[in-house]
């Protein structure tokens, strides 16, 4: 039996951890239990008539010959 009515700072700091262990526990739970949202998602800037997405054209290829000296120009700085 203990006679001792005081913790010890170890006993202290594993209750904590312990606490905190089980309040992220309980959070996470709570988290992947909540419904998902499901909705119209608009950006709050933009109006209603700037929501459409405007399609950029394709990029140019790179010539081979400029992508290898870009390369090696690289490797050289390396």
């Amino acid at each position: 039996m203990r006679t001792d009515a005081t913790i010890s700072a170890t006993e202290l700091l594993l209750r904590v951890i312990a606490i905190r262990l089980a309040l992220l526990v309980l959070v996470g739970w709570g988290l992947t239990l909540l419904p998902r949202q499901t909705g119209d998602y608009q950006l709050a800037c933009f109006s209603s008539s700037a929501t459409t997405i405007e399609i950029q054209p394709e990029a140019k290829a790179i010539d081979p010959r400029v992508a290898d000296a870009a390369f090696a120009d690289m490797l050289r700085h390396d």
